[in-house]
């Protein structure tokens, strides 16, 4: 017999953790806003409107790259990964390196926060390797590794349409600085987390493999990811494309384990706090803007469209990010780029991706990465975090921007 209503949303609550409270209090917040006026109604449905496709496309490929995971892709690549190094920590690292840079390229950051670091810190304890390395490796390129095509970073939809780039004239756009800003993410990984002092082992164990217990699923969804990428690289790019080509790919996956292993298929795979936290937010920035926000970010990052202006646009949405979050900062900031300074608006979209390394609330996807490191009790030391971020968003950020202005 099912609980009494009563019974099941306590329980519901209880299971809701600090940051699912965060952001069902931004989405409250956010609906204050418009009841009370302070937001206009149509403002609010122009805002969240731009971002329905967006949802889509977030909704459809969380859960893609979810029950990817639950049919042993990730955890098959990881382990051969491991194999691959033959105990050889460097080898390891440009493996892990690459595993995470093309599933944050191909399958967004929040997918990488998501999805990739279970699978890192159990490769760590399975050949009984130290757990930062892999953990550092798998925050810092969901963040860093997002500029290369759109579907990489909510932020960089919004952005391709405001300069209307395609998918593959933004990657043409942007694959040098991406290049740069990955170079300075491994030296930084490799100085602050992975050499020899900080590991405390000079060669490691392979795990033994485990076998894959579905190969029908496992087929499957490593199929229905190959058919969403596919259709990136076939030019999708808008926000209604990508939402239809990441839920084609979500369907063929459902319907596998609607085949196969229906138990799989429960509520909990619905990403809904990260549909209400960005829904919130598109609410609650524009409500900023009308009071003091906008101007704020015209007079910090200017109208130039030099390189003055770019500078100032990456270092300014950097560092609102980490006060605030990268999505709201680059909102805001975006609006107060004229629309002719495409190279500033681009950097602007570097500083947001590659700064939001310091503070833990710096973007969605290191929010959701300190909360597995903290099921999984992995202790972060604060102030090597912040330190090793600032250095990253620092170096990271004019590499990446000046990569940017020299192959303008």
């Amino acid at each position: 017999m099912p609980p009494p209503p009563t019974e099941a949303l306590r329980r519901a609550a209880a299971s809701l953790g600090a940051l699912d409270w965060i952001r069902i209090a931004v989405l409250v917040l956010g609906l204050v806003f418009v009841a009370t006026g302070l937001l206009p109604a149509d403002t609010a449905r122009s805002s969240v409107g731009r971002i329905a496709p967006l949802l889509l496309f977030l909704f459809s490929v969380i859960i893609l790259a979810e029950l990817t995971k639950e049919a042993g892709v990730f955890d098959a690549i990881a382990q051969r990964m491991a194999k691959a190094g033959r105990g050889n920590y460097a080898a390891l690292f440009l493996l892990c390196v690459a595993f995470a840079s093309l599933t944050t390229v191909f399958l967004n950051l929040d997918t990488t926060a998501v999805l990739l670091t279970p699978v890192m810190l159990v490769l760590a304890a399975r050949a009984r390797i130290a757990t930062l390395p892999l953990a550092m490796t798998t925050v810092w390129l969901a963040n860093t590794a997002s500029l290369l095509l759109p579907v990489s970073n909510l932020t960089n939809l919004l952005a391709a349409d405001r300069v209307a780039l395609e998918t593959r004239a933004f990657a043409a756009r942007m694959w040098v600085p991406q290049l740069a800003v990955l170079a300075v993410t491994m030296v930084l990984l490799w100085v602050f987390y992975w050499r020899r002092r900080m590991r405390g082992e000079e060669t490691y164990d392979p795990p033994a493999p485990v076998p894959v217990q579905d190969r029908v699923l496992f087929s499957a969804t490593g199929a229905a990811c190959l058919l969403f990428i596919a259709a990136i690289l076939a030019g999708v790019h808008t926000g209604i494309q990508l939402g239809v080509a990441a839920t084609a790919a979500a369907v063929v996956a459902v319907v596998a384990f609607a085949v196969r292993d229906r138990s799989v298929l429960r509520p909990a795979l619905i990403p809904w706090q990260l549909m209400v936290f960005v829904t919130g937010l598109f609410l609650v920035v524009p409500t900023l803007e009308r009071f003091g926000l906008d101007d704020a970010m015209r007079a910090l990052i200017g109208d130039d469209g030099g390189t003055a202006g770019a500078v100032r646009a990456a270092f300014s949405g950097a560092g609102l990010s980490n006060v605030l979050n990268n999505l709201p900062a680059y909102v805001a900031g975006e609006s107060a780029v004229p629309a002719s300074n495409k190279d500033q608006l681009l950097s602007l979209l570097i500083g947001t991706n590659v700064g939001p390394v310091i503070t833990p609330w710096g973007s969605l996807a290191t929010l959701l990465w300190f909360e597995w490191c903290r099921r999984w009790d992995v202790r972060v030391p604060m102030r090597t975090f912040v330190l090793a971020g600032s250095a990253l968003a620092v170096a990271g950020s004019a590499a990446a921007v000046g990569a940017l202005l020299l192959t303008g």
